[in-house]
């Protein structure tokens, strides 16, 4: 290995301190993998995309009769691509095409160039880059390599101590890459191999490639994309996960081979099924990477089943107080009340209000990765307010307009979001201690504002306490409250 490398060098590492990309850009579903690595001549040279060779990721078990399965290895050529599912034919090892048929295209990477190092993952936020990293199968030391998605940034080193990661600029310059000066390398592969056998800052030699999460599906299968009505006999019950007023939760699998969660409402007498499919139908179509996907309904018997993607956690706030959440940093807490913040800010954008989010209906998966859930349970709206007499709702985190007058708007949102932290912060405490609903509301009314629980840094409890202003008008949308998350975690 050629270096210039000093080995007396003293000093840490510099930790990368702009690494501010903790998902601000939304995935583009339709672009493919390659154009990921645009700007980087060493991912983007190579044949031409009539002759790349893709490699799949994960393996993959067909949920339809057009689509392929595959095992992880398994190589192929793309005939198609088209949303998240493309047309591809797989090879064996002399290149030949032994079958052709629909696969997801986020199961797959190109197959050339240091690509196809196991540490290598693409250009990856902040957010990602958690969700991989920090995961149960990964051990201290475990890296990746990944392109930030913050200007100006390039290349990271990201490293994983005591549940926490550490992100590492490297530089690139006169064709050396370097983490310091003092020790330069002619190219990615020797830097990584040499910190995988000399120690790297305070944390140690580099330890095993992080090992890929398996991306979720959008969509149980492509053929149930534009389809929101399925049969209830494809679907099998497994352990119950919960039960609210409004219905039970159920952990299930779709033609026994899906994880899904299945929600079977109690009351369907006063539900107009018409209205409830044009609903989904329209619910549906709200994809983002911080929102449940809302997969299908089953409405043609009673009970009624609403079919959404599973998440391994459960709800935040029963995992914040687990033994798991409660020893989570504020670095943590403030990217999960990020990602919160981005779903919330999609769906502000899209005219679509929630009216009862709080942490039991955000979900959380392995890496830490956070989810808003039951948004489909609300209104689709065109209007930005939309009035209401339900009086079933949460006093302790509903703005005081929406209890009073029935007012709810992104705005009220706003204001159970500001509970919401309040609960990221206190590690899953209840709102209002030691005042029941109606004592929470009066209190409220005169003015008074909960204190910042004890962990919470002051910068957050300003941001908290904005979204409790009195009148709906003078609270920050969720667009602001996303981009001053963002100055938190930077």
């Amino acid at each position: 290995m050629r270096s210039l490398c000093n080995r007396s060098e003293k000093g840490d590492d510099e930790l990368e301190k702009r690494d501010a990309d903790s998902g601000d850009s939304k995935p583009d579903n339709d672009q493919p993998k390659e154009a990921r690595y645009a700007g980087n001549p060493s991912a983007t040279s190579g044949p031409s995309e009539e002759s790349t060779v893709y490699m799949a990721l994960w393996g993959f078990r067909a949920g339809d009769t057009d689509e392929l399965s595959f095992e992880a290895g398994d190589r192929f050529l793309i005939v198609k691509r088209g949303g998240d599912w493309w047309t591809a034919g797989k090879l064996d090892v002399s290149g030949r095409v032994l079958a052709t048929g629909v696969v997801p295209h986020n199961y797959l990477e190109r197959a050339e160039s240091f690509t196809t190092q196991p540490w290598f993952f693409g250009k990856m936020n902040r957010i990602e880059c958690h969700s991989h990293l920090l995961t149960s199968q990964n051990r201290d030391g475990a890296f990746l390599v990944r392109f930030s998605e913050t200007d100006n940034v390039g290349q990271v080193l990201s490293v994983k101590e005591k549940n926490k990661a550490k992100h590492f600029k490297i530089y690139h310059s006169n064709n050396e890459f370097y983490l310091r000066k003092s020790c330069q390398f002619s190219s990615l592969l020797e830097l990584v191999q040499h910190y995988q056998t000399h120690p790297l800052s305070s944390l140690g030699t580099l330890g095993k490639p992080c090992v890929r999460r398996k991306p979720k599906q959008q969509d149980l299968s492509h053929t149930t994309v534009d389809k929101w009505e399925l049969p209830k006999e494809d679907f099998t019950l497994e352990e119950k996960l919960g039960s609210g007023f409004f219905a039970d939760v159920y952990r299930g699998l779709w033609k026994n081979q899906t994880n899904v969660a299945i929600k079977i409402l109690k009351n369907h007498d006063s539900l107009n099924q018409k209205n409830f499919q044009l609903e989904v139908e329209a619910l549906k179509k709200l994809r983002h990477h911080q929102l449940i996907s809302l997969f299908a309904i089953c409405t043609s018997s009673t009970p009624y089943y609403i079919i959404t993607e599973y998440m391994e956690k459960g709800n935040l706030q029963d995992f914040l107080r687990s033994q798991e959440g409660s020893t989570l940093d504020t670095e943590l807490l403030t990217d999960m009340a990020f990602q919160v913040a981005d779903g919330m800010t999609f769906l502000e954008q899209s005219n679509s209000i929630h009216r009862d989010l709080a942490a039991r209906n955000v979900l959380v998966s392995e890496g830490y990765l956070c989810k808003v859930a039951d948004f489909g349970l609300a209104r689709f709206i065109k209007e930005p307010i939309y009035v209401s007499n339900d009086k079933k709702i949460p006093y302790k985190w509903t703005a005081p307009e929406a209890i009073q007058y029935g007012r709810f708007s992104n705005k009220s949102d706003v204001w159970s979001f500001g509970i919401l932290l309040y609960e990221i912060y206190s590690y899953g405490a209840t709102p209002y201690p030691g005042m029941n609903k109606k004592e929470a509301l009066e209190e409220t009314k005169r003015g008074y504002r909960m204190p910042a629980p004890s962990k919470c840094p002051p910068r957050i409890y300003q941001i908290m306490q904005s979204c409790w202003r009195e009148q709906p008008e003078d609270r920050p949308s969720f667009k602001s409250l996303k981009a001053q998350l963002q100055e938190c975690i930077t």
